[in-house]
């Protein structure tokens, strides 16, 4: 696939570029970025791989030159959280970002898949919606908020809990968005089953709820979450690429407009919700069909009400800020 990285010179864009060049999958790379996107594509086409990298930065219609023809579009452009900074103070820039890149996506590349890593995730999503929307081109299908993140650090640190060696060992869906208490592993529904003291299960939860501040902490300022979610964002392009060239069975927890996607609609009713992460089976086409949560213990389902309550309002702040003047 053509694949086009935006925001590809920043802390998650070039680990996240470099993972994508080592692929078999992607055979054209452009990267854009408001700075350094041309010195990161000559670096990383000194790389021994056959995709071809380009970079491209505003000037001289790079943007439409990086998305034209594009078939995946991964997005981690914005500014990184610092100390003491919620995803929501956030929210403002990144929001301007995502609505001005989507612009483009809607003009040069309206039918590609777009993978949404810019933060906070919840509103972002909705924003690149409306955005499309009003090109008249939104797919909810091909539409991604990648959450990816979370089921890798439930993985990890059920893990790191149990003393166990390989954390991919463990299945673990993560539902609900991307930010503090909206996410929602379902440690109850780990595939192998594990056994957590009620201890262990809060310590396990709030670590995939706020991993994120524990980076940006033990970074005292320096970045946030960059080469785990870079990791992240990759491992869910990789899911897409191998479904648009028809491997079949790929399932993964993705943030979605329940809606517009098959099965999502009983889900969003069920929810009272339209925005979020479950279960979602792809294919050539996009997001083939969604699955529900499942069955959930006593734990999760006070989780889940939480969850949803903060959902609804970080959705609606995303949806107003593109009907604003």
């Amino acid at each position: 696939m053509k694949v086009a990285v935006l925001g590809a010179s920043g802390q998650i864009g070039q680990p996240l570029s470099l993972l994508l060049k080592t692929s078999s999958l992607v055979t054209e790379l452009r990267l854009y970025d408001v700075v350094h996107a041309v010195g990161v594509a000559t670096d990383l086409n000194h790389i021994d791989t056959p995709a071809k990298v380009s970079g491209y930065l505003p000037v001289d219609n790079g943007l439409e030159k990086a998305l034209s023809g594009a078939e995946l579009v991964i997005i981690p452009a914005g500014i990184a959280r610092k100390p003491g900074m919620t995803r929501d103070d956030l929210f403002n820039t990144n929001a301007n970002v995502i609505a001005n890149l989507l612009d483009g996506v809607a003009k040069f590349c309206p039918e590609a898949f777009v993978c949404i890593i810019t933060n906070p995730v919840n509103s972002t999503v909705p924003i690149a919606a409306e955005a499309l929307k009003r090109y008249g081109v939104f797919n909810p299908r091909r539409l991604f908020g990648v959450t990816t993140l979370d089921v890798v650090r439930a993985s990890t640190f059920v893990a790191h809990t149990l003393e166990r060696p390989n954390p991919q060992e463990f299945k673990i869906p993560v539902v609900g968005g991307h930010s503090g208490a909206t996410i929602l592993p379902l440690i109850s529904q780990s595939q192998p089953p594990v056994q957590l003291t009620k201890e262990q299960l809060d310590s396990v939860t709030y670590r995939v709820q706020f991993g994120g501040d524990e980076i940006v902490k033990s970074k005292a300022g320096a970045g946030s979450a960059t080469t785990c979610m870079a990791y992240a964002g990759f491992r869910f392009a990789q899911a897409i690429m191998k479904a648009r060239k028809g491997e079949t069975g790929i399932i993964e927890p993705t943030y979605v407009y329940l809606p517009g996607v098959p099965g999502g609609e009983d889900v969003a009713k069920a929810l009272d919700v339209s925005y979020f992460a479950v279960p979602v089976e792809l294919g050539k086409e996009g997001a083939m069909k969604a699955y529900p949560v499942g069955p959930l213990s006593d734990y999760e389902q006070d989780l889940l009400k939480t969850a949803i309550s903060e959902l609804k309002g970080n959705i609606a702040k995303g949806e107003a800020h593109m009907k604003a003047p």
